[in-house]
């Protein structure tokens, strides 16, 4: 029986191997052990520090124009990190300043990118910069014509529809830092609406989500982003009437590799 039991639970141990979820933790008495409780605190305080974390826009536009493309820094409605939090409808629209900065600016382009920090500002730091470096050869070999890339403080995901709509922006591609989990604090996630007006719904959207180290990797998300936009534009939507049936095949090292061998 004892050997029963310790082999169930050096099964349940291997699994901590594949995932970053608490599996497997143990428990002390009614409890759980020291090392699991600081672990938890640990992964608390990272998210909770995300969530507060700033944009480093001058390093972000810089690496923007060192690859040919055009920032612009923008400021949503909300003033701060605090009515940031409270006010949910602030961050999705722009401030009476950035609104007059794009004043002017319409460039009917195909795409706009925006980079907003949304719930992690740490995210787009970590990975904005690779996924833009990652997607663009293929837009540019595609012919796309690239729009500003607007940097967005204090943004949500509908604040591309104002911007899209300025720019007069075939369609936007949203960038933006997700609701950061106790194993997750850095995740990015992707949003693209054709047709970006103020008043879009979500149901308009398509959405690449956990691009990170440990999730979706910079490669597989260019190449499900690029099909998306490819479709969007030849289709004219976005959304649920446009379903993602790109087939990407991996090679064995995809763990480590994350190498395209087709789609």
């Amino acid at each position: 029986m004892d050997d029963e039991l310790s082999e169930s639970k050096s099964s349940w141990r291997r699994l901590r191997e594949f995932t970053s979820a608490r599996v497997a933790i143990g428990r002390s008495g009614s409890g759980v052990p020291t090392a699991a409780h600081l672990q938890f605190q640990w992964d608390h305080a990272r998210a909770r520090d995300a969530v507060y974390s700033t944009l480093d826009t001058d390093r972000l536009c810089n690496e923007l124009k060192s690859i040919g493309l055009q920032p612009i820094q923008l400021y949503s409605a909300a003033p701060d990190r605090r009515i940031y939090l409270q006010r949910p409808d602030f961050g999705r629209r722009l401030s009476a300043e950035s609104r007059s900065s794009l004043a002017g600016t319409e460039t009917l382009c195909d795409v706009a990118f925006v980079l907003a920090d949304g719930l992690s500002a740490a995210a787009i730091n970590a990975h904005a910069m690779p996924l833009m470096k990652t997607v663009l050869p293929g837009l540019l070999e595609e012919k796309w014509r690239v729009g500003p890339v607007c940097v967005g403080e204090q943004g949500r995901v509908a604040i591309g529809d104002e911007i899209g709509a300025d720019l007069g922006a075939s369609m936007t591609v949203v960038l933006i830092g997700e609701r950061p989990g106790l194993s997750a604090p850095d995740s990015m996630g992707i949003y693209l609406t054709w047709n970006p007006r103020p008043g879009t719904t979500d149901n308009s959207r398509n959405c690449i989500s956990n691009v990170r180290a440990e999730g979706l990797s910079y490669e597989v998300a260019a190449q499900k982003l690029l099909y998306l936009m490819t479709e969007a534009k030849r289709r004219r939507l976005s959304g649920i009437e446009l379903k993602e049936a790109a087939q990407i095949l991996l090679s064995a090292d995809v763990a480590t590799g994350h190498k395209l061998i087709g789609s």
